[in-house]
Protein backbone atom coordinates (compact mmCIF):
# COMPACT_ATOMS: atom_id res chain seq x y z
CA UNK A 1 0.00 0.00 0.00
CA UNK A 2 1.11 3.62 -0.80
CA UNK A 3 1.12 6.60 2.12
CA UNK A 4 -1.28 8.65 0.35
CA UNK A 5 -4.59 8.96 2.08
CA UNK A 6 -7.77 8.77 0.26
CA UNK A 7 -9.30 12.42 -0.86
CA UNK A 8 -12.15 13.67 0.65
CA UNK A 9 -15.71 13.02 -0.69
CA UNK A 10 -16.76 16.29 -2.86
CA UNK A 11 -18.82 18.42 -0.92
CA UNK A 12 -22.31 19.76 -2.12
CA UNK A 13 -22.23 23.15 -3.68
CA UNK A 14 -23.53 26.09 -1.79
CA UNK A 15 -26.90 27.48 -2.59
CA UNK A 16 -26.88 30.93 -4.54
CA UNK A 17 -28.35 33.87 -2.88
CA UNK A 18 -30.70 35.82 -4.87
CA UNK A 19 -29.00 39.52 -6.29
CA UNK A 20 -30.43 42.38 -4.31
CA UNK A 21 -31.15 45.40 -5.94
CA UNK A 22 -28.08 47.41 -4.98
CA UNK A 23 -26.33 44.65 -7.19
CA UNK A 24 -28.43 45.05 -10.00
CA UNK A 25 -27.50 48.07 -11.54
CA UNK A 26 -29.54 51.07 -13.15
CA UNK A 27 -32.75 50.05 -14.00
CA UNK A 28 -33.92 51.27 -17.50
CA UNK A 29 -36.67 53.16 -17.90
CA UNK A 30 -39.53 51.94 -19.62
CA UNK A 31 -40.09 53.27 -23.01
CA UNK A 32 -43.45 53.53 -25.04
CA UNK A 33 -44.76 51.37 -27.73
CA UNK A 34 -43.50 54.04 -30.37
CA UNK A 35 -39.77 53.55 -28.72
CA UNK A 36 -39.52 57.22 -27.73
CA UNK A 37 -38.12 57.92 -24.10
CA UNK A 38 -41.28 58.84 -22.58
CA UNK A 39 -42.87 57.03 -20.36
CA UNK A 40 -46.43 56.11 -18.90
CA UNK A 41 -45.96 59.16 -16.53
CA UNK A 42 -45.09 61.97 -19.33
CA UNK A 43 -41.46 61.80 -18.12
CA UNK A 44 -39.23 64.24 -20.90
CA UNK A 45 -35.70 63.26 -20.22
CA UNK A 46 -33.86 66.68 -20.40
CA UNK A 47 -32.11 67.43 -24.71
CA UNK A 48 -28.56 68.05 -24.68
CA UNK A 49 -29.58 71.46 -26.68
CA UNK A 50 -28.45 74.18 -24.03
CA UNK A 51 -31.05 77.04 -23.09
CA UNK A 52 -30.71 80.33 -24.31
CA UNK A 53 -29.34 83.31 -22.07
CA UNK A 54 -31.66 85.12 -20.23
CA UNK A 55 -31.86 89.00 -21.08
CA UNK A 56 -30.61 91.52 -19.04
CA UNK A 57 -32.24 93.97 -17.02
CA UNK A 58 -32.30 97.06 -18.60
CA UNK A 59 -31.10 100.08 -16.36
CA UNK A 60 -33.81 102.10 -15.41
CA UNK A 61 -33.29 105.44 -16.38
CA UNK A 62 -33.35 108.24 -13.35
CA UNK A 63 -35.75 110.35 -14.31
CA UNK A 64 -34.87 114.36 -14.02
CA UNK A 65 -36.65 116.39 -11.55
CA UNK A 66 -37.66 119.32 -13.91
CA UNK A 67 -38.52 117.82 -17.46
CA UNK A 68 -37.86 120.49 -20.16
CA UNK A 69 -39.07 120.71 -23.85
CA UNK A 70 -36.51 118.77 -25.96
CA UNK A 71 -33.78 120.96 -27.08
CA UNK A 72 -33.76 123.89 -24.21
CA UNK A 73 -30.69 122.93 -22.66
CA UNK A 74 -30.27 124.08 -18.44
CA UNK A 75 -28.19 127.19 -18.28
CA UNK A 76 -24.53 127.35 -16.94
CA UNK A 77 -24.23 128.31 -13.36
CA UNK A 78 -22.40 131.73 -13.42
CA UNK A 79 -19.04 131.96 -12.68
CA UNK A 80 -18.22 132.87 -8.86
CA UNK A 81 -15.38 135.11 -7.77
CA UNK A 82 -12.61 134.16 -6.64
CA UNK A 83 -12.17 134.39 -2.72
CA UNK A 84 -9.75 137.29 -1.15
CA UNK A 85 -7.26 136.34 1.19
CA UNK A 86 -9.02 137.98 4.16
CA UNK A 87 -12.48 136.51 3.04
CA UNK A 88 -10.66 132.69 3.14
CA UNK A 89 -9.46 133.11 6.07
CA UNK A 90 -12.72 134.53 7.57
CA UNK A 91 -14.98 131.20 5.85
CA UNK A 92 -12.20 128.98 7.49
CA UNK A 93 -12.22 130.69 10.76
CA UNK A 94 -16.14 129.93 10.92
CA UNK A 95 -15.49 126.56 9.39
CA UNK A 96 -13.54 125.87 12.41
CA UNK A 97 -15.85 128.13 15.08
CA UNK A 98 -19.01 125.77 13.63
CA UNK A 99 -16.96 122.06 14.41
CA UNK A 100 -15.99 123.53 17.51
CA UNK A 101 -19.70 124.17 18.70
CA UNK A 102 -21.09 120.65 17.09
CA UNK A 103 -18.39 119.17 19.02
CA UNK A 104 -19.77 120.93 22.39
CA UNK A 105 -23.50 120.61 21.49
CA UNK A 106 -22.75 116.84 21.51
CA UNK A 107 -21.03 117.24 25.10
CA UNK A 108 -23.53 116.63 28.31
CA UNK A 109 -20.72 118.56 30.00
CA UNK A 110 -19.85 121.66 27.87
CA UNK A 111 -21.21 124.52 28.28
CA UNK A 112 -22.74 127.82 26.63
CA UNK A 113 -20.28 129.55 24.11
CA UNK A 114 -22.63 132.60 24.86
CA UNK A 115 -21.40 132.46 28.86
CA UNK A 116 -17.79 132.64 27.93
CA UNK A 117 -16.55 135.89 28.28
CA UNK A 118 -13.19 135.67 26.99
CA UNK A 119 -12.57 139.36 26.84
CA UNK A 120 -12.83 139.54 30.86
CA UNK A 121 -11.80 135.86 31.54
CA UNK A 122 -14.64 135.21 33.16
CA UNK A 123 -17.90 131.93 32.69
CA UNK A 124 -20.79 133.88 33.39
CA UNK A 125 -22.76 130.79 34.30
CA UNK A 126 -21.33 130.54 37.71
CA UNK A 127 -22.70 133.58 37.98
CA UNK A 128 -25.96 132.90 37.78
CA UNK A 129 -26.47 129.50 39.61
CA UNK A 130 -28.09 129.52 43.12
CA UNK A 131 -27.50 127.16 45.71
CA UNK A 132 -28.69 123.78 44.34
CA UNK A 133 -27.09 124.81 40.60
CA UNK A 134 -24.02 125.26 42.26
CA UNK A 135 -24.11 122.04 43.87
CA UNK A 136 -25.08 119.77 41.06
CA UNK A 137 -22.39 121.42 39.20
CA UNK A 138 -19.68 120.38 41.86
CA UNK A 139 -21.11 117.04 41.78
CA UNK A 140 -21.19 116.61 38.05
CA UNK A 141 -17.70 117.64 37.53
CA UNK A 142 -16.51 115.54 40.06
CA UNK A 143 -18.14 112.43 38.73
CA UNK A 144 -16.65 113.58 35.41
CA UNK A 145 -12.97 114.05 36.57
CA UNK A 146 -12.98 111.19 38.95
CA UNK A 147 -15.19 107.98 36.61
CA UNK A 148 -12.60 105.82 37.76
CA UNK A 149 -13.48 105.91 41.64
CA UNK A 150 -15.91 103.60 42.85
CA UNK A 151 -19.38 105.10 44.32
CA UNK A 152 -17.83 104.52 47.70
CA UNK A 153 -14.93 107.10 47.02
CA UNK A 154 -17.25 109.06 45.23
CA UNK A 155 -19.68 109.30 48.33
CA UNK A 156 -16.25 110.31 50.28
CA UNK A 157 -15.90 113.58 47.88
CA UNK A 158 -19.26 114.29 48.07
CA UNK A 159 -20.32 117.70 49.87
CA UNK A 160 -23.49 118.34 50.95
CA UNK A 161 -26.00 120.81 49.00
CA UNK A 162 -27.16 122.67 52.05
CA UNK A 163 -23.34 123.95 52.29
CA UNK A 164 -23.72 126.14 49.16
CA UNK A 165 -24.93 129.66 49.67
CA UNK A 166 -27.11 131.25 46.63
CA UNK A 167 -25.37 134.28 45.68
CA UNK A 168 -26.52 134.89 42.32
CA UNK A 169 -27.78 138.04 43.43
CA UNK A 170 -24.50 139.82 43.55
CA UNK A 171 -24.74 142.02 40.21
CA UNK A 172 -21.40 143.19 39.40
CA UNK A 173 -19.24 141.54 36.95
CA UNK A 174 -16.97 138.72 39.19
CA UNK A 175 -13.42 139.70 38.39
CA UNK A 176 -10.59 141.05 40.61
CA UNK A 177 -11.57 144.23 40.75
CA UNK A 178 -14.97 143.19 42.64
CA UNK A 179 -13.28 140.81 44.87
CA UNK A 180 -13.05 142.52 47.78
CA UNK A 181 -16.91 144.24 47.07
CA UNK A 182 -17.96 140.76 46.89
CA UNK A 183 -16.21 139.20 50.47
CA UNK A 184 -17.99 142.45 52.12
CA UNK A 185 -21.28 141.43 50.56
CA UNK A 186 -21.24 137.85 51.47
CA UNK A 187 -19.71 138.07 55.10
CA UNK A 188 -22.81 140.61 55.62
CA UNK A 189 -24.78 137.30 54.35
CA UNK A 190 -23.74 134.55 56.02
CA UNK A 191 -22.95 136.18 59.44
CA UNK A 192 -26.13 138.86 59.47
CA UNK A 193 -28.42 137.18 57.12
CA UNK A 194 -28.94 140.59 55.71
CA UNK A 195 -27.29 141.11 52.20
CA UNK A 196 -25.73 144.66 50.63
CA UNK A 197 -24.92 145.49 54.48
CA UNK A 198 -21.35 146.60 53.46
CA UNK A 199 -19.89 148.71 56.41
CA UNK A 200 -21.05 145.61 58.50
CA UNK A 201 -18.95 143.07 55.55
CA UNK A 202 -16.15 145.23 55.94
CA UNK A 203 -16.15 145.42 59.47
CA UNK A 204 -15.67 141.27 59.49
CA UNK A 205 -13.38 141.35 56.85
CA UNK A 206 -10.88 143.63 58.24
CA UNK A 207 -11.08 141.80 61.75
CA UNK A 208 -8.92 138.33 62.92
CA UNK A 209 -9.78 136.03 65.07
CA UNK A 210 -7.57 136.01 68.28
CA UNK A 211 -6.04 132.79 67.42
CA UNK A 212 -3.00 132.91 65.40
CA UNK A 213 -3.29 131.19 62.23
CA UNK A 214 -7.40 130.43 61.91
CA UNK A 215 -9.02 132.33 59.19
CA UNK A 216 -12.31 133.49 59.59
CA UNK A 217 -12.63 133.21 55.06
CA UNK A 218 -10.65 131.48 52.70
CA UNK A 219 -10.51 131.98 48.81
CA UNK A 220 -9.06 128.50 47.25
CA UNK A 221 -8.04 129.08 43.61
CA UNK A 222 -6.34 126.53 41.15
CA UNK A 223 -2.95 128.19 40.23
CA UNK A 224 -0.11 130.24 41.97
CA UNK A 225 -0.09 133.13 39.66
CA UNK A 226 -4.02 133.37 40.18
CA UNK A 227 -3.28 133.25 43.92
CA UNK A 228 -0.89 135.63 43.85
CA UNK A 229 -3.19 138.25 41.99
CA UNK A 230 -5.94 137.34 44.03
CA UNK A 231 -4.30 138.12 47.38
CA UNK A 232 -3.34 141.65 45.97
CA UNK A 233 -7.24 142.20 44.86
CA UNK A 234 -8.11 141.76 48.64
CA UNK A 235 -5.05 143.73 50.00
CA UNK A 236 -7.15 146.06 51.43
CA UNK A 237 -8.83 144.06 54.23
CA UNK A 238 -4.98 143.93 55.86
CA UNK A 239 -4.62 146.23 58.84
CA UNK A 240 -1.86 145.58 61.66
CA UNK A 241 -3.90 142.81 63.24
CA UNK A 242 -5.37 141.10 60.80
CA UNK A 243 -2.94 139.90 57.87
CA UNK A 244 -3.86 138.45 54.35
CA UNK A 245 -2.37 134.93 54.40
CA UNK A 246 -0.24 133.30 50.85
CA UNK A 247 -0.99 129.48 51.12
CA UNK A 248 0.41 128.81 48.00
CA UNK A 249 3.37 127.24 46.46
CA UNK A 250 4.52 130.21 44.20
CA UNK A 251 7.68 131.67 46.08
CA UNK A 252 6.78 130.40 49.26
CA UNK A 253 8.03 127.39 50.79
CA UNK A 254 5.97 125.24 53.18
CA UNK A 255 8.00 126.23 56.10
CA UNK A 256 7.61 129.51 55.42
CA UNK A 257 3.75 129.71 55.40
CA UNK A 258 3.86 127.40 58.56
CA UNK A 259 6.13 129.99 60.32
CA UNK A 260 4.10 132.87 59.06
CA UNK A 261 0.93 131.12 60.57
CA UNK A 262 2.65 130.18 63.95
CA UNK A 263 3.09 133.81 64.30
CA UNK A 264 0.45 136.23 62.74
CA UNK A 265 -3.46 136.49 63.51
CA UNK A 266 -5.60 135.95 59.93
CA UNK A 267 -8.78 136.48 58.75
CA UNK A 268 -8.37 135.90 55.04
CA UNK A 269 -6.54 133.22 53.59
CA UNK A 270 -5.68 132.86 49.97
CA UNK A 271 -4.50 129.29 48.75
CA UNK A 272 -4.51 126.52 46.87
CA UNK A 273 -5.76 122.89 47.74
CA UNK A 274 -2.71 121.29 47.86
CA UNK A 275 -0.97 123.93 50.29
CA UNK A 276 -4.08 124.03 51.83
CA UNK A 277 -3.96 120.61 52.83
CA UNK A 278 -0.47 120.46 53.48
CA UNK A 279 -0.73 123.05 56.23
CA UNK A 280 -4.20 121.56 57.79
CA UNK A 281 -2.37 117.86 58.36
CA UNK A 282 0.60 119.91 59.74
CA UNK A 283 -1.95 121.56 62.37
CA UNK A 284 -0.11 125.08 60.93
CA UNK A 285 -3.50 126.03 59.84
CA UNK A 286 -6.62 126.16 62.09
CA UNK A 287 -9.91 125.83 61.02
CA UNK A 288 -11.63 126.67 64.09
CA UNK A 289 -13.07 129.96 63.61
CA UNK A 290 -13.27 129.54 59.73
CA UNK A 291 -17.28 130.80 58.25
CA UNK A 292 -16.33 130.52 54.37
CA UNK A 293 -15.04 128.95 51.94
CA UNK A 294 -14.67 131.01 48.09
CA UNK A 295 -14.03 129.28 45.33
CA UNK A 296 -12.54 131.20 42.55
CA UNK A 297 -14.87 129.04 39.56
CA UNK A 298 -15.24 131.48 37.22
CA UNK A 299 -12.25 132.51 36.03
CA UNK A 300 -10.63 131.40 32.91
CA UNK A 301 -6.98 131.01 32.19
CA UNK A 302 -5.09 131.03 29.02
CA UNK A 303 -6.57 128.45 27.77
CA UNK A 304 -10.03 129.62 28.23
CA UNK A 305 -10.62 126.74 31.13
CA UNK A 306 -11.93 127.57 35.12
CA UNK A 307 -10.51 125.76 38.10
CA UNK A 308 -13.49 123.32 38.13
CA UNK A 309 -13.15 122.39 34.19
CA UNK A 310 -9.70 120.34 34.66
CA UNK A 311 -9.17 117.76 36.51
CA UNK A 312 -5.48 118.75 37.58
CA UNK A 313 -7.30 121.59 39.42
CA UNK A 314 -10.79 119.75 39.89
CA UNK A 315 -10.16 116.60 41.99
CA UNK A 316 -7.51 118.96 44.90
CA UNK A 317 -10.71 121.06 44.98
CA UNK A 318 -12.90 118.82 45.76
CA UNK A 319 -10.74 116.76 48.12
CA UNK A 320 -9.83 120.17 49.81
CA UNK A 321 -14.05 120.53 50.46
CA UNK A 322 -14.91 117.06 51.64
CA UNK A 323 -11.96 117.43 54.42
CA UNK A 324 -13.86 115.62 57.35
CA UNK A 325 -12.82 118.90 59.62
CA UNK A 326 -14.91 120.66 56.97
CA UNK A 327 -17.40 118.29 56.20
CA UNK A 328 -18.79 117.97 60.06
CA UNK A 329 -19.22 121.75 60.12
CA UNK A 330 -21.02 122.32 56.83
CA UNK A 331 -24.35 124.29 56.92
CA UNK A 332 -27.40 121.98 56.74
CA UNK A 333 -31.25 122.39 57.05
CA UNK A 334 -31.08 121.88 60.75
CA UNK A 335 -28.81 124.79 61.72
CA UNK A 336 -30.30 127.36 58.87
CA UNK A 337 -32.43 129.83 60.42
CA UNK A 338 -30.95 128.76 64.27
CA UNK A 339 -28.65 130.97 66.20
CA UNK A 340 -25.79 128.73 67.42
CA UNK A 341 -24.03 129.60 70.34
CA UNK A 342 -20.81 132.23 69.40
CA UNK A 343 -18.35 130.02 71.84
CA UNK A 344 -18.90 126.95 69.69
CA UNK A 345 -17.55 126.17 66.34
CA UNK A 346 -19.93 128.24 63.61
CA UNK A 347 -21.28 126.76 60.58
CA UNK A 348 -19.37 126.23 57.15
CA UNK A 349 -20.43 128.32 54.08
CA UNK A 350 -19.25 127.60 50.47
CA UNK A 351 -19.56 130.39 47.83
CA UNK A 352 -18.56 130.21 44.19
CA UNK A 353 -17.11 133.71 43.17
Amino acid sequence: MSGRQPLPPPQPPKPTRPVSNKHQGKRKRPTGDNGDHDNVNGFVPPSNERRPPRPKKQKKEKKEKSEKPDGEDEPAPPPQPALTVEEKKAKIKAKKLKNKLDKRSNNPHAVDEADLDYELGLNRAVARMDAAAAAAYLARQTRRYAAELSEVELADLSVPAAAFVDASAYPKDRTLDNLADFLEDMAALTETGTPGSKGKGKQIMQTAPAVKGAPHTIVVTGAGMRAADLVRAVRSFSTKNNFVAKLFAKHIKLAEAVSFLEGHRTGLAVGTPARLMDLLEQGALSVQHLRRIVVDASHLDQKKRGVLDMQDTTIPVVRWLSRPELKSRYRSSETEGKQVPKDGPQPISILLY
